[in-house]
Formats: structure tokens, sequence, C-alpha cells
């Protein structure tokens, strides 16, 4: 695979999910992200790491886009927007990362959506696309996931997604500045069973 420059538009995989299509940042979707994340910024910070001054500069996202061509080009990390599938409108994002091979097969899952789009099942689709990805594509055993206690929406997501609870760890991650407690989630490719794999439509 050819190092992700980001001078392409249309460079990585795309897939396809139940009303959403997952494919990599573009350069050309800053306005669009530095949008939906200002108007969701209050929903957003409580379930995050803290943003720092510049966060939606056009220069922080261009230094995001960086670190994920880098990332995508050693198979570390995979980033994906969530778009719409009728209007391709930007709803949010969802990572894979900490990809660990050899004897784990490993990667940790994570992503938002925006508030205008919060609880419309968007989130359960980009995780379900993503998990046949990982297991498909990517060839993982193992998907981890965690969020804290009092973020149920996310733990339906992740309930609904076929991961497992496993417990609670202290202090995990800083998120909003402060260090908080995670519920650790699992799922394992055995446990996703017959499960259709979504389409790569580009």
């Amino acid at each position: 695979m050819a190092l992700f420059d980001w001078k392409s538009e249309h460079e990585g995989p795309v897939l396809e999910g139940a009303g959403v299509v997952l494919r990599p940042p573009r350069p050309s979707d800053y306005l669009e992200w530095a949008t939906i994340r200002e108007a969701s910024r209050d929903y957003l910070q409580p379930w995050e790491p803290a943003w720092s001054v510049d966060d939606l500069s056009r220069a922080a996202y261009k230094r995001r886009l960086q670190v994920y061509a880098r990332e995508m080009e050693l198979g570390t990390a995979y980033p994906f927007f969530v778009m719409d599938a009728q209007t391709n409108a930007l709803v949010g994002a969802i990572t894979l990362s900490n990809i660990r091979r050899g004897v784990a097969e490993t990667g940790t899952l994570g992503y938002w959506i925006g508030q205008p789009y919060a609880g419309e099942g968007r989130g359960t689709a980009a995780v379900g696309a993503m998990l046949q990805f990982a297991f498909g594509d990517l060839k993982l055993h193992r998907v981890e996931a965690a969020c804290v206690p009092h973020n149920h929406a996310s733990q339906r997501v992740l309930e609904k997604s076929g991961f497992r609870r496993e417990g609670l760890a202290k202090a995990y991650l800083k998120i909003n500045g402060l260090w908080a407690d995670h519920i650790l989630f699992a799922v394992l490719e055995s446990d996703l069973g017959g499960r259709p794999r979504p389409e790569r439509i580009v």
C-alpha cells in the first residue's frame, strides 16, 4: 500500500453499514468536521480527552491527518468518518487503534456521534461495520472498548454490538482533564457467529 499522504481525496478502504458509510477522513472534510464538533462540544467533552485550545483549527486537523496517515501505513490504526448513506453528511467518527499483532491480534475501538445525530442508531451501525472490517479484512481475534460508567448511551451501543463487560479499570484514561474509571468491554471474532460482512464499496 502506498504511503497515505492525504493529497488524494479517495485513499483507503470504504465500508457500508446500516444507513452509514465509513471512509477515511479527507482534507476537504475540514469545515464539516469542525462545524459538527463545535456544535457538539458540550455534548462530547464529558466523554473525551480535554480539547486543546486550537483543537478545531485547520492546522490541528492537518496534524490529525498526518498522524492518521502514519498509523494506517503501519497498520496500527484505522480511522473512519461516519457518513449518512443517503445525504453524505458527516455524522461522527470511529477508529480502530492500538492494533497489536502476534500473540494478541487485538485492537481498541473508539467512536463519537455528533449531537444532532445521537440516538438514531448510527453509532451501532458504525460499530457493526467496523467489527466486520476488523474480523474480516484485518483478521483480528479480539476488539476491546472502554467507557466511563455514566456513559449509558455508549454502553448500550457496545452491548447491542455484541461486546461483553469484562470489568472495571480504576483511573484508566484521562477524560476531560481528570483520570476516570472505565468499564472494559470486549468482543471476540467467534462471538459474531455468521453475521454478514458489510460490502466494501470502494
